[in-house]
């Protein structure tokens, strides 16, 4: 058995383990629409991805007042819930996951999704009981706040120099320093990779076979 340098890692959801960027996007898009904002462009309903809801749509449509955010948020959930189930995984995150767990880390995910929103899609994908813990950004706060990589450390009593956080977004990476953990980033998500180095990832993978190799001789 190779060293185990990380004992924690705590891992993205969407754009880093479940293939839902462009879905997400295109839901603030819609959702800004019904509610009479004027739309963000893709780049900017990308950028948002992985803030909490709220924060990520007031973001988004700057020109819609506060009063309005509680309808936006439920025309997003309108717009993602009806095609959710046709997402997955991305090809080879089961296996790279799997490898991971027997060898003993412990799997978490630290995501801007709610609490619901994550059970489901937990449900959905057949992932109930692989990840040891999880937060979501309704019960702790949104990234780039460290609460969440706080509270899956404190859970498992697990250093930040003994935690590694996988994202696809400069909030993942940025929360990971917030908490004074090692981070690695993926370019096949939400973000574009050229802003990631400014955040010291480990690594950046530009696919799950990278990021599988990567972990299989790193972590």
């Amino acid at each position: 058995m190779r060293i185990r340098h990380f004992d924690l890692i705590a891992f993205d959801w969407d754009g880093t383990l479940f293939d839902s960027t462009a879905l997400i996007a295109r839901s603030i898009q819609l959702a800004v629409t019904d509610v009479g904002g004027t739309p963000p462009t893709t780049q900017a309903a990308s950028y948002v991805i992985g803030m909490g809801l709220m924060q990520a749509l007031a973001h988004a449509a700057p020109d819609l007042p506060p009063e309005k955010y509680p309808l936006l948020g439920d025309r997003y959930r309108h717009h993602y819930t009806a095609r959710q189930h046709d997402l997955s995984l991305f090809d080879g995150v089961l296996p790279l996951l799997a490898e991971l767990k027997e060898r003993q880390h412990l799997l978490t995910v630290a995501t801007g999704k709610s609490r619901r929103g994550l059970d489901e899609v937990l449900r959905t994908v057949e992932l109930v009981g692989l990840f040891d813990g999880s937060r979501t950004a309704d019960e702790t706060a949104g990234k780039p706040h460290p609460m969440m990589l706080h509270e899956l450390m404190s859970e498992f009593g697990v250093a930040p120099e003994r935690t590694l956080m996988i994202g696809d977004t400069t909030h993942d990476l940025q929360m990971a320093l917030n908490a004074g953990c090692a981070s690695v980033g993926v370019s096949y998500g939400a973000h574009e990779p050229d802003a990631f180095h400014e955040l010291k990832p480990l690594f950046v993978a530009h696919s799950v076979r990278e990021l599988h190799d990567w972990l299989n001789q790193h972590a």
